[in-house]
Parts: C-alpha cells; sequence; structure tokens
C-alpha cells in the first residue's frame, strides 16, 4: 500500500501520477490552504508553488477554499465518503491492484 504523506512533495507526485492516468483532462482542481499545496500568506509574492508550477504545466486551474470555511469543502468530502462506503469499507483487498480495480470499476459506474 503506498504511503499517504501530507508533504509538498507528496502533494505534486500525487497529481503528476493522477494527471498520467486519468483518461481525460482535467480542468480545475479544488483544495484547502495546506502548505503541501499553497503557499504561506508570508510567502504569497516570493515565489510560485511547485504545486501550481504543476497545475499550469498541465493548463489546470488551482482553486482554494475560503479560509475558516471548511464546509466550503462539503462536496469532496462527501464524494469521498461515498467511495469509502462502496468499496474499502466493505472488501478486502489482497493487493493495491485488487483495490485499484475496484476503484476503477465503481467510478466508471458512478460516472456513467
Amino acid at each position: 500500500m503506498p504511503n499517504f504523506t501530507q508533504t509538498r512533495d507528496a502533494a505534486c507526485r500525487f497529481l503528476r501520477q493522477l494527471n498520467a492516468v486519468v483518461p481525460y483532462h482535467i480542468r480545475t482542481i479544488l483544495t484547502d490552504n495546506g502548505v503541501q499545496i499553497t503557499k504561506r500568506q508570508k510567502d504569497r509574492w516570493a515565489f510560485m508553488h511547485l504545486f501550481d508550477c504543476i497545475c499550469c504545466q498541465h493548463q489546470i486551474e488551482h482553486r482554494l477554499t475560503k479560509v475558516n470555511y471548511p464546509w466550503t469543502n462539503g462536496q469532496v468530502e462527501r464524494m469521498n465518503r461515498t467511495i469509502k462506503d462502496s468499496t474499502v469499507k466493505h472488501y478486502y483487498y489482497q493487493t493495491y491492484q485488487q483495490l485499484k480495480d475496484l476503484l476503477q470499476l465503481f467510478l466508471t459506474a458512478y460516472n456513467f
């Protein structure tokens, strides 16, 4: 099972891998304001965050939720719950590949 650490490098690696495997162009990403995916307020003029650089390379708009308003990310949280309830909470996976295969089947059925 992969390591899910919350670092800038992990977030950037995830975005690169996601962009490589999805069969369509990702137009917009909505994230919270974590330091692993956006600049700190005091650095806002200093440089472009690596996550934003990757978004620009792939022509992805990076939107941020409003600070101190966690409910603005509710749609994402609800979708995560739906996926978990329908997959990982109901089945045992012997391999990571089995999990990936079932997630792909679920998302295809859910979206189409």
